[in-house]
């Protein structure tokens, strides 16, 4: 009853289906309890402290927040709990003639038969068991007892400084996040880049606005060797490099939970990304489908929930959502980071040199920007191929909010050009988006610069 199996049965329970849920923890899985939930609620506090402390930047008087993150960890709870009793809530689902399995672990006992508690038959099942965190085989690791988060918002504040390990967007995210709230912050990354799947050079810019605001941020680092000292400082080294913290964060990748599930025995084929799934959802054996992080697609909560639903209509409607589908996404981060669609590299690659062309457009020509006092924050990029839209990479306040309009112009293969007759409100930062299709087209009316002089 994670973001996949809740979506499913709500879908399913709708279409007059008899649904059990089995989960053996707390309904509402990663999302609410170790990832999306306290992640943003950590990322608003931590806003909050940074604009206090540089409040002069709007023509207030600076002043230090508090550096007990207590109150914060209180807040992340009471969020938690309120969307639990809320939308998540199981008697919500019962209500709707779902059947709650909670507490007990379910295995398959054939390709229709699932034991949770005790045996339940079904014409189809939906694997959605999600991922957990990865630690990496770093010598002494293990026995240092890392925090991850699934453990990191379980405690009852902040530890004081942090060595992280994993430059991806959970491990950026929790080291702006921690920074800002007074946690002394050194972010290793083992590739040469952080962030490695977004647009390179926007990165980049992001991976300076860490430093400026204090994150010690280095790449390369192929940490070999984790030691605890007496007093419990704890100490990551790559040859003769070394950096201590009071606590290890290990935020580098994730697992597809597979295990004690009874795949191999009733055929369930399982690869080194989870359980394979074809393009309808469904795994090797004929009635079971996986949903989510288990699948090991796209590790995000609302292609999970995509997923699920897609997985349920083909199940009962055959054929009606197969194919590929395009999944944005958002690091969020002071400015969010988000994407849609490939690289500029990547779309040079897939669509030839010539037919590529790129749209730039800096904040720093944003009225909303300097309003905001973000015009030196961000970028937007959208790149087309042969005039339409292929590709967006946004980074900017509220990046997150924006990348869908970009996603449906990718999913709808509308042309750049098309953007321009939508009227975007102003001042808002998305009025950049009309504003480099109005670019575009002007670029296309130029050719026509001959006819309006043969009139005049």
């Amino acid at each position: 009853m994670g973001s996949a199996g809740m979506v499913a049965a709500e879908l399913a329970s709708r279409l007059g289906v008899r649904v059990a849920c089995a989960e053996r923890g707390r309904p509402g899985g990663d999302c609410l309890w170790t990832g999306c939930v306290p992640s943003k609620a950590l990322l608003a506090s931590a806003k909050a402290a940074h604009t206090i402390r540089h409040s002069d930047a709007y023509g207030l008087e600076a002043v230090g927040p508090s550096a007990d993150t207590g109150p914060a960890w209180t807040r992340i709870k009471a969020i938690q709990e309120g969307l639990a009793a809320g939308d998540d809530d199981p008697e919500r689902f019962r209500r709707a003639g779902v059947d709650v399995l909670l507490g007990s672990p379910a295995r398959l006992i054939s390709p229709t038969t699932v034991r949770a508690g005790r045996q339940h038959a079904a014409r189809f099942v939906l694997l959605a068991t999600g991922s957990r965190p990865a630690l990496p085989a770093i010598e002494g690791l293990r026995a240092a007892t890392p925090l991850t988060n699934e453990t990191i918002f379980a405690l009852d504040r902040a530890p004081a400084s942090i060595v992280l390990i994993g430059g991806g967007p959970v491990g950026v995210e929790l080291a702006q996040g921690l920074n800002r709230l007074g946690v002394r912050v050194t972010l290793l990354q083992r590739g040469p880049r952080i962030l490695a799947r977004e647009e390179p050079e926007l990165a980049a810019r992001l991976v300076e606005r860490l430093r400026h605001e204090g994150v010690e941020v280095v790449t390369s680092v192929d940490a070999d060797r984790v030691t605890v000292a007496a007093d419990g400082a704890k100490t990551v080294a790559a040859g003769e490099r070394s950096w201590s913290a009071a606590e290890i964060l290990v935020a580098a990748g994730r697992m597809p939970n597979v295990e004690g599930l009874g795949l191999e025995e009733v055929g369930v084929k399982v690869g080194a990304r989870g359980v394979v799934v074809d393009d309808a959802l469904r795994t090797s054996v004929r009635s079971i489908y996986a949903a989510g992080d288990v699948a090991g697609r796209a590790l995000f909560t609302h292609a999970a929930g995509f997923e699920a639903a897609r997985a349920v209509r083909n199940m009962f409607f055959p054929g009606t959502s197969r194919g590929s589908y395009l999944v944005p996404w958002c690091t969020f981060t002071d400015p969010e980071l988000a994407r849609a669609g490939p690289t500029e590299a990547q779309a040079r690659a897939l669509h030839g040199e010539r037919a590529v062309r790129v749209w730039r457009r800096d904040l720093a020509r944003s009225d909303r920007a300097h309003a905001e006092s973000a015009a030196g924050d961000g970028e937007l990029r959208i790149i087309t191929a042969k005039g339409r839209v292929v590709g967006a990479h946004v980074l900017a306040p509220g990046a997150g909010e924006l990348i869908g309009e970009l996603a449906l112009a990718i999913e709808r293969k509308l042309k750049l050009t098309d953007l321009a007759s939508v009227v975007h409100v102003y001042p808002t930062i998305a009025l950049a988006i009309q504003q480099i299709a109005a670019e575009a087209s002007y670029a296309a009316a130029e050719r026509y610069r001959w006819l309006v002089r043969s009139r005049a």
